[in-house]
């Protein structure tokens, strides 16, 4: 059973930074992929950043672009998104999930609980 597990959420004042971490047990797999959805409230659950072990390859809502990097510890099946330069529109909660290839939703298998990242303006 694959289970994905996130930290690192808080409040942050604008402009700010936030490290969030996703820790994956379970998997089987050579080859995976991992990454992070939000959802703030009134919105539908959106694609933020995927990252693969097929090449390193990564992939960024539009919107984060410049400001988001995704990485992994592949040691320990880790998963972090630096968020620096923060915005209140970044508010939502974070969730990580897999597969997560280029942002879509229809692909998931597995999601984690959520963490609340709240950005002040």
């Amino acid at each position: 059973q694959v289970q994905l597990v996130e930290s690192g959420g808080g409040l942050v004042h604008s402009g700010g930074s936030l490290r969030l971490s996703c820790a994956a047990s379970g998997l089987t797999l050579d080859y995976y992929s991992i990454g992070w959805f939000r959802q703030a409230p009134g919105k539908e659950r959106e694609g933020v950043s995927c990252i693969s072990s097929v090449d390193g390859s990564t992939w960024y809502v539009d919107s984060v672009k410049g400001r988001f990097t995704i990485a992994t510890s592949t040691s320990n099946k880790t998963v972090h998104l630096q968020m620096n330069s923060l915005k209140p529109e970044d508010t939502a909660v974070y969730y990580c999930a897999h597969p997560c290839m280029t942002g879509e939703l229809q692909i998931v298998g597995y999601w984690g609980q959520g963490t609340q990242v709240t950005v002040s303006s």
